[in-house]
């Protein structure tokens, strides 16, 4: 079988490269204490869209730093008793889709809350003020601001865990089974809400982004998702005098750092081919998580549509 990474045997011990802040437990329970003091209040907002059966609703809430969050919420119209529910995360740079898209999920009896990450393809904002470059991609936006805070991604897995926070409080919705799936960016995003919400039943990500950042490097793959990487090296520090500030700093968001607070049970889908979210960092997550776990493996799929995976995965979640 081909590779572009580590055997898969080898994957299964891989304990990551990128550096870990001291203060990282600090840094997200500051974090978490932030997001929780807005609460769990949204506008549900009737969609255009009517379809027999469920309920369609624009959602909105607002997220910390004030900014607010578009997401597209669905439930089935007839209920009996409470339901579980799932959040759903889409990839980088995209939104949350449309209606059609979430409702195999009311179909199965679940409520469905999908989100629109702060200044990408959706309708969210993103408002906070930040120093240093704004002019391409999210990965290393407030990188370069003294204030560790400012990271984009800091913000956006604060707006994951708040949206289960919400669809937990909502009265239809039983909050014990609530759970989390999305892939690439949604994947990442999948751990993150998984790692800043104990109370997640089930999370499923999907060739999960936002892992290992120092592994891309090496790997030499900061190419695509991760190009922004290589760029802010050019136009920041050339030299790569400040090279280990930078992939410390960038430890914050770097989901192997927040997988041992996973409670959820996890079930994460990876191509061993896959040259965009190396396996190797997927791995890096993983392996640190201490929760009930399992891996799909597609050995000659890359980051592309890996069959049968939406149905593993509604089925996982209808587990709950």
């Amino acid at each position: 079988m081909p590779l572009i990474d580590m055997p898969l045997e080898k994957l299964y011990q891989f304990g990551g490269l990128n550096e870990r802040p001291a203060d990282m437990e600090e840094y997200w329970d500051r974090a978490i204490a932030e997001m929780e003091a807005l609460g769990t209040d949204c506008e549900l907002i009737p969609a255009r869209l009517k379809v027999p059966g469920v309920e369609c609703y624009e959602m909105y809430f607002t997220g910390v730093g004030g900014a607010r969050i578009h997401c597209r919420f669905i439930r089935p119209e007839k209920r009996e008793g409470k339901i579980p529910a799932v959040c759903v995360f889409h990839g980088y740079t995209g939104s949350c889709g449309s209606f059609s898209s979430h409702l195999r999920w009311a179909a199965a009896g679940f409520a469905v809350a999908a989100m629109d990450c702060r200044g990408q393809g959706g309708s969210s904002e993103d408002i906070v003020p930040v120093k240093g470059n704004t002019h391409h991609g999210q990965i290393i936006r407030g990188l370069d601001d003294p204030d560790a805070d400012k990271l984009y991604f800091r913000n956006v897995f604060l707006d994951t865990a708040q949206l289960a926070r919400i669809v937990m409080a909502m009265d239809e919705v039983d909050e014990t089974r609530v759970g989390a799936t999305g892939g690439s960016q949604g994947g990442g995003l999948t751990l993150a809400c998984a790692a800043l919400t104990p109370k997640l039943n089930r999370a499923a990500p999907i060739y999960p982004f936002l892992c290992d950042y120092r592994r891309v490097w090496e790997m030499d793959l900061d190419t695509g998702a991760y190009a922004e990487l290589r760029e802010h090296f050019r136009h920041t520090d050339p030299r790569h005098e400040r090279e280990q500030e930078i992939f410390t700093k960038l430890g914050y968001i770097d989901n192997q750092h927040l997988a041992h607070r996973i409670r959820a049970e996890i079930k994460m889908f990876t191509g061993l081919m896959d040259t965009i979210c190396p396996p190797s960092t997927q791995f890096a997550a993983y392996n640190k998580i201490t929760s009930p776990k399992s891996v799909v493996i597609y050995p000659d799929f890359s980051h592309e549509n890996l069959p049968e995976s939406d149905d593993l995965c509604l089925e996982f979640m209808l587990g709950m």
